[in-house]
């Protein structure tokens, strides 16, 4: 299929973008906007914790399910009828959402949505790496992380705030007409800028696909819950893991792969995969501590906890677009390297944390937290997406999305396993000690508030630790930075090379680095 004129002429189509990123932002909204509303929820449906789990559970399974054969939708369907789908999807799953009549159809309508949202971010993302070009590619792709980062960060609060308010359908029914104005204005104005190509899906790989990273979301998620013992979480993940080796395996050798791990022979594509593991385990465990420590430790609302974040939400907002700019111009590393240094300072601020630390500090040090990041997530990804050749940016970012969904999982399931870990054994050694000092006359009431000290206690040390061990973490994204290059626009002998890779293991060009 040939290009659409308006690119052809490098006119920039920017009310067309902007439908694209408003009907994202909808539908990243809605990855976080329900979990202030799951105790609500389990109440309503009389289910228990882990069941409820199943609402943000299943939505990630259908993502790690989904995202992995994004590259073969983006190159055997236009970009129209994918958005569009998408869309249709995202809505008929919102409205038998705000309709459910019984948990069973809530999760079913929850991976309805997902369905449609798990193309947007690999969608969008290539089309602004085919609309841009290499010296406006950081701008644009700071404007999607707008979009990206700062819709799911705004779900806990306004989640918050209508959940205290409203019920919790009113979540959904919220979301719903701004869904059907974007798949309105798509049809009416969005246009086909992507070639598409006759690939062929590999049914095998699809499915050794799902079993491998939708065996090892569910086990590194359902850790956190049932433990590392749990036969629901060790057989999973090693099935997961079998299936994914045997899916790596199938790939390498394949002509035309569904995910091709080809494109890890470029050196900085494969160095800022890894730098963006990191970063995501980092970020998602501390959206998850965070509020441990302000709702559980402190006592705090869970609006208030959501409330407590919007700043970091908003700075990275706005820093997106900023960040992009200053990457057109200076490139990756020297943002890079001042991000991951505030954000090790900050996280090593939140490994020591007090029983009385003040709203405010926290809210301050977790905002600049989040600062830090915002320089590092989109100059990372993009200037490794700009080292691979045009045709294999479906394959680039559907393996970014991918490892980001299936790192943030492990990363959360690992620090929040050490957390519960150095809780118990503190809360056991403090215990102890109490029992030692204990007066044989305390009554009732005093063993029970002794109980709830301790219990705080414990749970603030094992918050703590496992802050320290984020620290730990994200130093390796620092030092991993100083060996980032900026990288050059591919040449069209190299793009010749990316062609041939769709064929056949492509043993020579290189992209040039400064």
């Amino acid at each position: 299929m040939k290009l659409n004129d308006q690119v052809k002429s490098n006119k920039i189509p920017y009310g067309m973008v902007a439908i694209l990123f408003f009907g994202a932002f909808v539908a990243f909204l809605n990855n976080t906007l329900l979990n202030v509303a799951l105790p609500v929820i389990m109440t309503e449906f009389k289910v228990n914790p882990a069941q409820v789990q199943w609402l943000t559970t299943g939505y990630m399974l259908v993502n790690g399910i989904l995202i992995p054969a994004s590259a073969f939708f983006i190159q055997r369907f236009t970009n129209r009828n994918l958005f569009l789908t998408a869309m249709t999807l995202f809505t008929i799953g919102t409205l038998t959402a705000a309709l459910a009549p019984t948990f069973g159809v809530l999760v079913a309508a929850r991976m309805i949505q997902a369905s449609g949202s798990a193309m947007m971010m690999p969608l969008l993302m290539n089309i602004m790496l085919t609309l841009f070009p290499i010296e406006k590619r950081g701008t644009a792709m700071g404007f999607f992380g707008l979009v990206m980062i700062t819709a799911p960060a705004l779900g806990p609060t306004l989640s918050g705030y209508i959940v205290e308010h409203y019920t919790w359908r009113v979540l959904f029914w919220m979301v719903l007409p701004f869904a059907i104005i974007v798949i309105i204005a798509a049809a009416l104005k969005l246009r086909n800028i992507m070639e598409t190509r006759e690939v062929r899906l590999d049914l095998f790989s699809l499915v050794l696909s799902s079993i491998g990273f939708g065996g090892l979301l569910y086990g590194f998620s359902m850790a956190g819950d049932k433990g590392w013992g749990s036969p629901h979480v060790y057989i999973t993940i090693l099935v997961g893991g079998l299936a994914l080796a045997a899916f790596i395996f199938r790939q390498l050798s394949m002509q035309a792969p569904l995910l091709n791990f080809r494109i890890y022979k470029y050196p900085m594509f494969a160095l800022s995969s890894a730098i963006m593991v990191v970063v995501s385990i980092s970020m998602f465990s501390g959206m998850l501590l965070t509020p441990l420590y302000v709702q559980n430790v402190r006592g705090i609302s869970p609006f208030h906890s959501g409330l407590l974040m919007l700043p970091g939400a908003i700075v990275m907002g706005i820093m997106s677009p900023v960040t992009g700019k200053l990457f057109d111009k200076y490139g990756p590393r020297v943002l890079a390297i001042s991000g991951l240094f505030i954000t090790t300072v900050t996280t090593f601020l939140l490994s020591r944390l007090e029983i009385d630390s003040t709203y405010s500090y926290i809210m301050a040090v977790y905002t600049v937290r989040m600062l830090g990041m915002s320089m590092v997530n989109m100059p990372i990804m993009t200037n490794g997406l700009n080292q691979l050749p045009q045709l294999q940016n479906p394959h680039g970012t559907a393996m970014n999305n991918t490892l980001q969904q299936v790192s943030g999982a492990i990363g959360s399931a690992f620090l929040i396993t050490i957390m519960n870990k150095r809780t118990e054994s503190e809360a056991a050694s403090l215990a102890g000690d109490a029992m030692k000092n204990a007066s044989p006359d305390m009554s009732p009431a005093d063993i029970a508030a002794m109980k709830a000290d301790i219990g705080q206690h414990a749970l603030l040390h094992g918050i703590n630790f496992s802050y320290f061990v984020c620290t730990i973490i994200v130093v390796i994204a620092l030092v991993m930075t100083f060996f980032v290059k900026r990288v050059m626009p591919p040449t069209s002998q190299t793009q010749e090379v990316g062609r041939k890779d769709t064929a056949a293991s492509a043993r020579n060009g290189k992209t040039a680095t400064e």
